[in-house]
């Protein structure tokens, strides 16, 4: 497992896919994880699970699209089984490991035995555990492009700027200004936008796109 600084705005996304499996009085469960960063992914990844195993009796899931502990997209989904004892616990590790932009699938094959809705969660949630710790993660760290708009006269210090402070420069425009299209930690804005203040005497500007 990868552990994940706690710099505001990073987490662990899976790097890739994960699976586990495991049997609890006779129902099967398997637990898939995979990287998603869209609600058209989650969908995807859906309807390609159901394809895959038609002959499950619940597909269970949940996902966390973004900061985990921002403004995450998350929905979780019982698919039938009794409310509350399959999403929310699948949704509930997900967000106690800090892990976004990922989807987990908890496929239930019925053995015949009842586990009640404690049995269930418990069920769900260690599936989820298992497969979480399955998982390859990586480190997210969000990133921001803006527009440096500044005089031709600044643009060679503040190119020298860039380079020192690791910022990526996209693209080049030349109008009545210079416009520097740069993508950076988002978490160093205030770092980036003091250091072009100080240095151009607040000629330059970023703007954020």
């Amino acid at each position: 497992m990868l552990e994940v600084s706690e710099a505001a705005g990073t987490y662990a996304t899976p790097r890739g896919e994960a699976r586990f499996e495991q049997e609890i009085k006779k129902s099967r469960f398997i637990g898939i994880a995979t990287r998603v960063a869209s609600e058209g992914e989650v969908s995807e990844r859906l309807e390609s699970v159901r394809k895959e195993l038609p002959d499950a009796t619940h597909h269970c899931w949940a996902y966390v699209i973004g900061d985990p502990t921002g403004s995450a997209r998350i929905r979780a989904s019982d698919d039938g089984e009794p409310s509350g004892t399959a999403g929310r616990p699948i949704l509930g590790v997900i967000q106690h490991k800090n892990i976004g932009n990922i989807l987990v699938i908890v496929v239930r094959y019925y053995g015949g035995t009842k586990l009640g809705s404690g049995g269930l969660t418990r069920a769900y949630a260690s599936t989820t555990s298992g497969v979480v710790e399955a998982c390859e993660l990586e480190r997210h760290t969000p990133r921001s492009t803006a527009r440096l708009e500044l005089d031709y006269p600044d643009e060679p210090v503040l190119r020298r700027l860039i380079g020192d402070l690791a910022i990526e420069l996209l693209d080049t425009r030349y109008t009545a200004r210079v416009e520097l299209i740069v993508r950076f930690e988002s978490a160093r804005r205030r770092e980036i936008v003091d250091a072009i203040r100080d240095l151009t005497h607040a000629r330059a500007q970023l703007v954020a796109l």
